[in-house]
């Protein structure tokens, strides 16, 4: 179109009163179709709805739509001649004002008026028609208003009428203040003025406040203002817009309250304190009063029954938080702490046995108030002034902990987003809750750890009787890190082990795990005592320094800890000791007598000092090994006085030794431990037995490959008096490789010993002072197999030292079939 014919039609201006509406998304997507639209080119509403604007017109205008788009989401309205396709394909010049608008759920959208230009085919120009413009504003849902310059109502549409004011014809004349006294009317009027005195266009403008249609809620809306000129330019007026964007104002609402409760909530581990958090988020934004009551046991920190107490007509309840908006509740306020009787059936209680919430719009105001205050008397609602409540448990991790009660007084009654919007903040509260109360239960975490590292059962082995006892420390002196062990080992031999780890709680607790996991390790290496405390030692020295331990210790491996390591031998009877830092054991005789072993005491795990040394006795059949930990004799503030508590020990272990050990150990315990100790104590008592010497079976036999085979016939001839004939052939087969590796690699004597105990024992000694080395041969390999052949017919096989040099041994079960 020429410049000549458009400057024609910019003189005829643009009357909106022939124009035909539709609506386009923010992206140029037609979001909204009429019937005037339809008309015009022709389009269906399902052929024209989710299509580009730009589809609807020819080319050359197609693409200046993106421009035209995003200047008036940002500069407000154009207007101006395009030419659009009909859908028979000719073309339609129009006229075009394109409006930012707003949509009543609050989006954004642009409103484009199209006329067809005049002269067209079927155009029925562009008069002002005041009943058009009525009939075209009538069916929107957004309120349009317009008034004069001195801000009076001169027209409304029906539309207006939802926001409260009254019809339009009574609007007609009044103010704004006069129609809605309840919104800020002064704010509103200022932006009127404005837009009056500059010809600036208002968009978006939010106004918080109640209208007459809602006096008791608090309601959001926005507002746009356009000044409307005469054709001389002069103000003619102002007419606005208005859309209720409530729902978007209180969802922004409720996020800004969640982003406050996780900052606020939950700041220490602390029941109370997380409680008065929750309380303080809460008022007033929500509620003008909040109290939160728990569970006795959550504030004492212990475990939460799956069921909350039921059976009676009161639930005690504790005050853990409140916080109120009006001065003038005193009587719905106690102290934190104080314990409140609340009725069985009432709804706080309710929510705490079925875990789900509660919601009255209107409370009964004669009803009485739920809870009862010690030595207080009951109020009724009215009393109180409260008119409307939710209830809400506070739930963590699946257990109900107790209730959140909001109420309010004077604001409108809650409603379920309000009650959501609750849910939302006690949930939150609730995992801090509990967090807390877990933190309060460290001693109970720690004793828990302590019992769960130490053995549970001690294995079956047919070398001691044994018993054990462990009592924890007062929660006032913390938990420390004793313990106690038996390990068997090769040979029908036990391994008996008591010890301390330093310090106290659950780093003491952690740390005993891992040296009792260290012992055992170690102890499968078939080490005397001695060099199990030196390896012992170097671990927790290694580990202080990779750490940076101080002088009390490092987690997991404390300096300063204590061990005695006892290794019994039912066969001869023999037993050996050593001690890093810890009493010595005392015997008690078959005849009842007590003795204390002269042990060395070596230095402390970690410490450093001279070498550990063991000390070597014959016990006799029945006698009983005592090993115990240093709390069962010298409390903390009783340093250096140990004989005195030693005899003390010996003459209860006189009288109660003969006991079976686990009533012994008992009878020692509840004798010199009182019932909340100074120091954990740990006990371990084991009456030695001596293996029936029918069941041990040895030979000496020369350097001479030839002596193979007769010690394969022996062994096979013992084991059938043994009546084992099942596990001759894999006997024989072991005996063969072990005598044969002996003869063939060590110098010096040669002895073949057999032991038919729990299992049945294959040792074989000779004087080297290399262990073998199991080797997995390849196939081309001449040798190398002997070993890797033990290790697959025996259940357990390995090397210990001895004076005399070492042995290789191997056990085989005798309940389970040979493979």
């Amino acid at each position: 179109m020429g410049g000549h014919k458009e400057r024609d039609v910019a003189r005829q201006g643009f009357d909106v009163a022939d124009a035909v509406p539709l609506l386009l998304d923010p992206h140029g997507m037609v979001s909204g179709w009429t019937g005037g639209a339809e008309r015009l080119l022709g389009y269906r509403v399902f052929e024209a709805v989710g299509r580009k604007f730009a589809e609807l017109l020819v080319p050359e205008d197609a693409e200046r739509v993106p421009d035209l788009v995003e200047r008036c989401r940002s500069d407000g309205d154009w207007a101006g001649l395009l030419t659009a396709r009909h859908r028979d394909g000719r073309p339609v010049a129009v006229t075009v004002r394109i409006t930012p608008a707003v949509e009543p759920r609050g989006r954004s959208s642009l409103l484009v008026l199209l006329s067809e230009l005049a002269g067209s085919a079927g155009s029925a120009g562009w008069d002002m028609s005041r009943a058009v413009l009525e009939q075209m504003v009538a069916g929107t849902p957004i309120g349009i208003a317009i008034v004069d310059t001195e801000l009076r109502f001169v027209w409304s549409n029906a539309a207006l009428e939802q926001f409260g004011g009254g019809p339009a014809g009574r609007r007609l004349g009044l103010r704004f203040a006069d129609v809605q006294p309840g919104m800020d009317a002064e704010a509103v009027e200022a932006q009127m003025r404005h837009v009056l005195d500059t010809g600036e266009q208002v968009l978006d403008y939010e106004h918080v406040g109640r209208v007459r249609s809602a006096p008791l809620r608090e309601t959001a809306h926005v507002l746009s203002f356009t000044r409307l000129d005469d054709e001389r330019g002069r103000p003619m007026g102002v007419y606005y817009t208005v859309v209720d964007v409530t729902e978007r104002h209180r969802a922004r609402q409720r996020l800004a309250l969640l982003d406050r409760a996780g900052e606020h909530i939950g700041r220490t581990l602390d029941v109370v304190r997380t409680a008065q958090e929750l309380a303080d988020v809460a008022v007033p934004e929500l509620a003008d009063l909040v109290v939160v009551d728990l569970l006795e046991t959550v504030l004492r920190g212990a475990e939460v029954p799956p069921e909350p107490p039921t059976g009676s007509d009161r639930v005690p309840l504790c005050r853990a938080g409140q916080r109120s908006l009006h001065e003038d509740l005193p009587r719905a306020a106690v102290e934190t702490g104080t314990v409140l009787s609340y009725l069985a059936g009432s709804p706080p209680v309710r929510c705490l046995t079925t875990g789900r919430s509660w919601l009255q719009e209107r409370l009964d105001p004669l009803a009485p108030a739920w809870a009862t205050p010690p030595g207080g008397r009951e109020s009724t609602f009215l009393e109180l002034g409260l008119r409307s409540a939710m209830v809400v448990p506070v739930r963590a991790r699946g257990v109900t902990l107790g209730i959140t009660a909001f109420l309010r007084r004077r604001q409108n009654p809650f409603d379920e987003d309000d009650l959501h919007l609750a849910e939302d903040l006690v949930s939150r509260a609730a995992v801090c809750v509990d967090n807390a109360r877990r933190y309060t239960r460290e001693r109970d975490a720690a004793l828990v750890l302590q019992s769960s590292l130490l053995p549970l059962h001690l294995p079956e082995q047919g070398a001691v009787e044994v018993s054990a006892c462990y009592r924890p420390a007062d929660e006032l002196t913390g938990l420390g890190g004793d313990w106690y062990d038996l390990i068997p080992l090769s040979g029908a031999r036990v391994a008996l082990v008591v010890g301390e780890a330093a310090g106290h709680g659950i780093d003491a607790a952690a740390a005993m795990g891992g040296l009792r996991t260290a012992v055992r390790t170690l102890a499968a290496l078939d080490l005397p005592p001695e060099e199990v405390l030196a390896h012992l030692d170097d671990l927790v020295d290694r580990s202080a320094g990779d750490e940076g331990a101080g002088p009390e210790g490092t987690y997991g491996h404390p300096v300063g800890s204590g061990c005695v390591y006892v290794v019994y031998d039912p066969v001869d009877g023999q037993c050996t000791m050593a001690a890093a830092g810890h009493p010595s054991p005392a015997v008690i005789a078959p005849d009842g007598s007590v003795a204390f072993v002269d042990l060395p005491e070596g230095p402390a795990l970690g410490v450093g000092g001279p070498p550990f040394e063991s000390v070597e006795l014959s016990l006799p059949e029945g006698s009983t090994l005592v090993l115990h930990t240093d709390g069962l004799l010298l409390p903390p503030d009783r340093d250096g006085v140990f004989d005195a508590d030693r005899n003390r020990l010996r003459r209860v272990l006189e009288r109660s030794g003969r006991s079976t050990p686990e009533l012994s150990c008992r009878a020692v315990v509840d004798a010199l431990v009182p019932t909340r100790p100074y120091d954990d104590v740990a006990l371990l008592m084991a009456r030695t037995k001596r293996l029936d010497p029918g069941h041990v079976a040895a030979w000496d036999l020369s350097a001479d490959p030839a002596v193979v085979a007769e010690a394969r016939r022996t062994a096979t001839g013992q084991l059938t008096r043994w009546g084992l004939d099942e596990l001759v052939f894999t006997t024989e087969l072991i005996v063969s490789e072990l005598v044969t590796n002996a003869i063939r690699y060590a110098s010096g004597p040669v002895r073949l010993r057999l032991i038919n105990e729990r299992t049945l024992v294959c040792e074989v000694l000779d004087g080297g002072a290399t262990a073998p080395h199991l080797r997995h041969p390849r196939a081309t390999d001449e040798g190398g197999r002997g070993l890797l052949l033990v290790s697959q017919l025996a259940q357990r096989w390995g090397t210990r030292f001895v004076p005399d040099g070492k042995i290789i041994w191997a056990e085989q079960s005798l309940t389970a079939p040979p493979e």
